[in-house]
């Protein structure tokens, strides 16, 4: 049977006049080292052909049929989930705030996403859900885990 849950929670599901199209947050994947597969002979590896990275028009979009370019992008959750298990201390600003309007957290990382970073205290046992939106900066006490991005377009020399 169909339950309708937005009309329940008294909200209009997407593609109605109220909401005309959906939002759906964007997936950054983070790199993953992937085991060769299977071995490939001298005499075949003259026989690959060399596929061609077809870069983006001016305005950013990609030419139609041509291949997509795997980009990773440096984004703070990232660079987070890259260090998941690592306490850092979180430098929070909260403007407009009477009572406080800075606060610092410092927890293990348990994960983190698009808008949210999620800590947990070791030694409370509390755990906090913060938003990227009020982060100014994170230190850790220990070198962290990094990936710079690569740019498929760029030229080597």
């Amino acid at each position: 049977m169909y339950y309708n849950t937005y009309a329940q929670q008294g909200c209009e599901p997407c593609g109605t006049p109220a909401y005309p199209q959906c939002y759906m947050y964007p997936y950054y994947p983070t790199p993953q080292q992937q085991a060769p597969t299977t071995q490939v002979s001298p005499a075949q590896q003259f026989q690959q052909q060399p596929q061609q990275v077809v870069p983006p028009n001016a305005n950013g979009s990609m030419i139609p049929g041509g291949p997509l370019p795997v980009v990773e992008e440096s984004y703070v959750e990232n660079i987070l989930r890259f260090n998941r298990g690592k306490v850092g201390t979180f430098y929070m600003t909260y403007e407009n705030n009477s009572e406080w309007n800075a606060k610092v957290f410092r927890g293990v990382i348990e994960t983190a996403g698009r808008d949210h970073i999620i800590l947990s205290d070791p030694q409370t046992g509390m755990r906090y859900l913060l938003l990227t939106l009020n982060l100014d900066y994170v230190t850790f006490d220990e070198e962290i885990n990094y990936i710079p991005p690569v740019n498929p377009f760029a030229r080597t020399r």
